[in-house]
């Protein structure tokens, strides 16, 4: 990415160059993303700006399918409105999208478990349908977990040896489960706690699709640990219509790879090293401790028979 500091006098000139008719809306920064610097423009709208060398692809990947899946998804999901291009002010496309209400996962709680369950299972249940021929793919989410142990055995060395053993059982569960045999289903692909919205205790929307990708439907299951409270993941795994016995042991293995993913970053941010984010440390934690509680004798109470 080219040098280019980000501030209210850039965006607003370059609204003015590229989206005139929505320049004199109020702006205010709200956060810095993963891979993008948001403003939130007026009540409705934010604007994202790449803060990295991936992130212009990423936007225009979701400028390409959102539009195609946002009307079939029951949860709110951030729109392309814009797509501006790279002008001499920035080297960079961008993109203008609608805003979702709400505060993110990682900062907020979820008090209404059970029906921030039936809202995930009902918008993955929706979102889970077969991608056409030409959906984007991804090295790292919606492959089969053995294809990542490099990154599961390098991750789990920061773990105590105890909770670094019962992981390695879980994962070890996951990759010697059957695997997806259906088609490629569309899959959000990043959902963690940042990556959702949450308002009056439960799920408003989802948000940050720059992972979207066609695959095996347990990557995104993962969320019955990283995100929901403990009581209500089996709700949210009866609620969701394909979740047999082979795909929840699946989506455990990627929440634990997620749950290490989380907490390295965490403490990447402790260290004050680059790529930390402060938040993301506890979250890792707590949905490590909730999948790993969940794989424990004498009962499993997510392991299930196949569904007919």
């Amino acid at each position: 990415m080219a040098n280019v500091e980000i501030d209210e006098d850039l965006v607003r000139s370059l609204l003015r160059e590229q989206c005139p008719d929505l320049a004199g809306l109020p702006l205010r920064q709200v956060t810095a993303g993963w891979d993008n610097q948001v403003w939130r423009l007026g009540g409705d709208l934010a604007v994202r700006l790449p803060r990295t060398p991936r992130a212009p692809s990423l936007l225009r990947k979701e400028h390409q399918w959102l539009p195609v899946l946002a009307p079939r998804l029951p949860l709110a999901v951030p729109t392309p409105v814009r797509m501006a291009e790279p002008s001499a002010r920035f080297p960079q496309p961008w993109m203008v999208t609608t805003w979702i209400p709400g505060e993110p996962g990682d900062r907020a709680t979820i008090s209404r478990g059970q029906e921030a369950a039936d809202s995930l299972a009902g918008f993955l249940g929706a979102l889970h349908q077969a991608a056409p021929t030409g959906a984007p793919t991804n090295p790292s989410r919606g492959v089969p977990l053995r294809t990542l142990t490099h990154e599961f055995d390098r991750n789990v060395q920061a773990l105590a040896s105890n909770d670094a053993a019962e992981a390695r059982a879980v994962w070890e569960d996951a990759v010697s489960a059957p695997r997806w045999e259906g088609p490629p289903v569309w899959l959000h692909a990043d959902l963690h706690p940042a990556n959702v919205v949450v308002s009056g205790g439960t799920i408003a929307g989802v948000i940050d699709f720059g992972e979207l990708c066609a695959g095996d439907p347990a990557t995104d299951l993962a969320v019955a640990w990283l995100l929901l409270p403990t009581d209500a993941s089996s709700r949210f795994l009866d609620a969701y219509p394909h979740a047999d016995d082979a795909t929840v042991r699946r989506a455990r293995g990627w929440a634990v790879l997620r749950s290490l993913s989380l907490v390295g970053i965490g403490q990447a941010w402790d260290k004050g090293l680059p790529g930390g984010q402060p938040t993301w440390g506890l979250a890792g934690r707590t949905a490590l401790e909730r999948v790993l509680a969940s794989s424990r004798p004498p009962t499993d109470e997510f392991r299930r028979r196949p569904r007919s």
